[in-house]
């Protein structure tokens, strides 16, 4: 009974990723998987909000699905789908590569954010997206993605939502009074450690900016549970505009 109950709640959980469209974006040698959630009760005639998802590390591969394990059930939910209306993109980084530049990562190939930011682009120019209200979000090694491409495109984004990630000091002064952040964090986090949020976050402040913070206690690296559970994680994010 218990075998039954876990393949169907299995099963579930795939019929709902394929909500989600499997693509992928070619550009010359290079290919970027990706899956995309279209709008409910899409209209062509309407432009939508498009949501960028950086996943972790540990969902990096080449099957364009293991990037749906965590985060892609909030996007899901008919309430949020209903409420929310707006593109969800989660592209696969490959095992061989970070959600970073070559210059910071010099032994991966610094290929796949810069694959994110064109089709990104290729994206916005369309008829359907709301350029005003893209957003980004990341966990761990995706926080650090959402860092990173807020350091090369601040003015791509209304909103950004990193959790337990970590970014480089030096280029805050880049996004932080372009767009307003929300920060989320696990005190226990041994893997990326709590206080590389609280630096970039003392380090936004002095830079001009003003990012909202949320330091989870007792908890370790999957803050993202926490954060997905906020009742206004999706509210906040989709009340920003440029």
């Amino acid at each position: 009974m218990r075998l039954l109950i876990i393949l169907l709640f299995s099963l579930n959980i795939f019929s709902q990723n394929n909500e989600f469209e499997r693509l992928q974006f070619v550009k010359g040698k290079d290919t970027l998987n990706y899956r995309l959630l279209k709008p409910i009760d899409f209209d062509s005639s309407k432009k939508y909000p498009l949501h960028l998802f950086l996943h972790g590390v540990g969902e990096r591969g080449n099957d364009n699905e293991r990037q749906l394990i965590h985060g892609s059930k909030v996007f899901l939910k008919q309430e949020n789908r209903e409420k929310y209306k707006s593109w969800v993109l989660f592209p696969q980084c490959p095992t061989n590569d970070w959600w970073g530049n070559e210059n910071r990562y010099p032994k991966l190939k610094g290929i796949t954010i810069k694959l994110v930011i064109e089709l990104m682009e290729q994206m916005i120019s369309g008829n359907n997206v709301d350029s005003n209200r893209v957003y980004v979000s990341g966990l761990s090694m995706g926080g650090m993605g959402t860092f990173e491409i807020l350091s090369q495109k601040p003015d791509m984004f209304a909103a950004a939502t990193p959790i337990c990630g970590s970014g480089d000091l030096n280029e805050v002064k880049n996004y932080a009074k372009k767009l307003p952040i929300w920060i989320f964090h696990g005190s226990l986090d041994n893997v990326v450690l709590p206080q590389e949020s609280l630096n970039i976050a003392k380090k936004i402040i002095e830079e001009g900016g003003n990012p909202r913070l949320t330091l989870y206690e007792n908890v370790g690296h999957d803050s993202w549970n926490d954060a997905f559970e906020e009742k206004d994680f999706l509210s906040w994010i989709h009340s920003k505009s440029k």
